[in-house]
């Protein structure tokens, strides 16, 4: 008997979890980090999963450090990958790595990429260990939690939905004469004043000073927690970001400022020159392939830059907005496909729109309908193919761990001259006997 009672209590706590996840989630927040270790090792991996996600954001980081090999690889490799690197970001630098070292390699570069921030952003200025509370948490639990943060000081609550969007703040203050039992949704919150964290020095400088505020939290794209940036962070990265300028006019920064010296512009500059010098000689020998086929028909040089100017206009447009996408975290490598798709029906439909222009006034100019044909057809070829080049460049280069935003615009520049002049000059040459051109 007492072995079947406990299969009925397991069998009514499996029920429970596979019903009421998010409920499971908030009652084991009370519980000590072993227990809930106990009760996610006695689900299957996906519900595991899921209740880990709905867990208080300290509760699931403490987790991370007390999770065996196994549990730890099973719930990281499911997980949300930004909601990995929200939870790994509360850690201290060396569990991260040690943790991130037992996924595979395409996983761990994926979390990490997301925990790091450029300098002199928001991101990069925050305190990732911040408070969260859900609106279904009682004030009693939040004092509870709060008496636990004795080495920090707490001015404001942060309310976050089940997703961890920060929906409302409300002051400590307000918290201390609630009474136990009031829950946090029923105590009015203030608007929140948020800040992204791709966001410049500048505008957490201007935020802070509009708003008179000693905290600032700071978000992903999506609305997210992501962490806080406290005064007193703010007044130090102003003091570095004012010397940084002055390392860099001696060359000891990563970019290249108006006062560099003469000798580190051209180290920084000279290669790329040389590079794009030879990727130029390559749009030329593509030209060189139909020389004949311009000799018999000249008005083809005329429309070349045509075609060529096309296709790179798409293809930067293509790549601004993708590496916008990488910058503010929007897209990541994994969602190539996504964004490749994107770009070629953009590509195909803008360049059926352009191609009709340019076939009129092309028919109308030199009265050749062949021409008008040709350049029609080369136009939405090389669009569609600019727009692909656009968005996958950047993102190759990143997943190879270059820098999209220093080489993408060479590269891209060469694979739209040649795509452009060979789809063009290829077309005329395999129609010449069909349509007269001249």
């Amino acid at each position: 008997m007492p072995y079947r009672s406990l299969d009925v209590s397991k069998s009514l706590i499996h029920s429970f979890f596979n019903l009421y996840p998010k409920e499971a989630a908030t009652l084991l927040n009370n519980f000590d980090l072993q227990d809930i270790l106990r009760y996610l090792r006695f689900e299957p991996t996906n519900r595991a999963v899921e209740i880990f996600t709905y867990l208080n954001p300290e509760i699931a980081a403490g987790l991370i450090q007390e999770m065996e090999r196994e549990i730890f690889i099973q719930i990281f490799t499911l997980i949300d990958a930004s909601l990995a690197a929200r939870l790994l970001s509360r850690l201290d630098p060396d569990v991260i790595q040690s943790r991130l070292s037992l996924l595979s390699a395409a996983r761990s570069k994926e979390i990490n990429d997301l925990l790091k921030y450029p300098p002199a952003t928001a991101g990069f200025l925050m305190d990732p260990i911040v408070n969260m509370f859900r609106p279904d948490d009682t004030i009693k639990t939040v004092l509870k939690r709060v008496r636990a943060y004795r080495e920090r000081r707490i001015v404001n609550i942060n309310i976050v939905d089940d997703e961890g969007k920060l929906t409302g703040i409300i002051p400590l203050q307000e918290i201390a004469v609630a009474r136990p039992n009031t829950y946090l949704r029923d105590i009015p919150q203030s608007p929140p004043v948020m800040i992204q964290a791709i966001s410049p020095l500048e505008e957490v400088v201007q935020l802070l000073e509009e708003q008179k505020l000693i905290s600032l939290p700071v978000v992903d794209f999506e609305g997210r927690l992501l962490g806080t940036i406290r005064s007193n962070t703010l007044i130090n990265a102003a003091k570095i970001d004012a010397t940084e300028d002055v390392q860099t006019m001696f060359g000891a920064g990563r970019e290249e400022r108006a006062l560099s010296k003469v000798t580190f512009a051209i180290r920084k500059r000279l290669p790329w020159l040389q590079i794009n010098l030879a990727t130029a000689f390559l749009a030329a020998l593509v030209v060189g392939l139909f020389e004949d086929t311009i000799a018999r028909i000249t008005v083809l040089a005329v429309f070349l830059p045509v075609v060529a100017g096309q296709s790179g206009n798409t293809g930067s447009q293509a790549l601004a907005v993708t590496m916008r996408g990488l910058a503010l975290r929007e897209i990541r490598t994994q969602q190539w496909f996504r964004v490749a798709r994107k770009e070629i029906l953009v590509g195909f439909m803008n360049g059926l729109a352009v191609a009709l222009t340019t076939s009129l006034i092309v028919f109308f100019w030199i009265g050749s309908f062949g021409l008008a044909i040709v350049i029609a057809v080369a136009m939405v070829i090389s669009m569609v193919i600019a727009g692909l080049s656009g968005a996958v460049i950047p993102i190759l280069l990143k997943s190879f761990g270059q820098d999209p935003a220093q080489s993408s615009s060479i590269v891209l520049t060469t694979v739209t001259d040649i795509v452009g002049f060979f789809s063009f000059l290829g077309l005329a040459t395999l129609l010449a006997g069909t349509f007269n051109m001249i």
